[in-house]
């Protein structure tokens, strides 16, 4: 049987990917007392190739939007994978937006809101969260944004 969230991603056409495996030494997400803590997430385009590139430099405000929104979106992948069901979203707690960024680049936030806005047009009021965007020199591969998340869960 489809859950609500199932549904919402089905309306609203979000297909999500396949949850990417880890590149390192970690595991995906962990569960421990009532929260999901999700490691970070590179962002794909719908091809599966790397949203790379520096904010301010390479990418315009548009495509790191577009990169946190990717973000988002292999999160949530990563919520049904270790869930089961994306029903057993609670809350989504906080997410911690890191944005490849050239020096004079400020809009680390306006970045992020790829990301929260998808958040909350999945999950409604409970996906509204805490939040940091911080503007980073380097992230691994070179992509243009990485999100980890926590996530309040229902039990099982």
């Amino acid at each position: 049987m489809t859950g609500t969230i199932e549904a919402k991603l089905k309306d609203i056409g979000l297909d999500l990917p396949e949850p990417a495996a880890p590149v390192a030494a970690y595991v995906p997400a962990v569960e421990a007392n009532g929260l999901l803590h999700i490691s970070g997430q590179l962002p794909f385009d719908p091809q599966g190739e790397l949203m790379t590139g520096r904010l301010g430099e390479s990418c315009d405000l548009e495509t790191g939007q577009a990169a946190a929104r990717a973000c988002a979106t292999m999160l949530i992948a990563q919520m049904k994978a270790a869930l089961g069901d994306l029903d057993r979203v609670k809350r989504v707690v906080k997410l911690g937006v890191f944005v490849n960024s050239a020096g004079d680049f400020t809009d680390q936030a306006k970045v992020a809101n790829g990301a929260s806005a998808l958040m909350q047009q999945v999950f409604g009021e409970p996906g509204r969260h805490a939040r940091s965007a911080v503007g980073v020199p380097v992230l691994p591969l070179g992509v243009a944004v990485e999100i980890d998340a926590i996530v309040q869960v229902h039990e099982a």
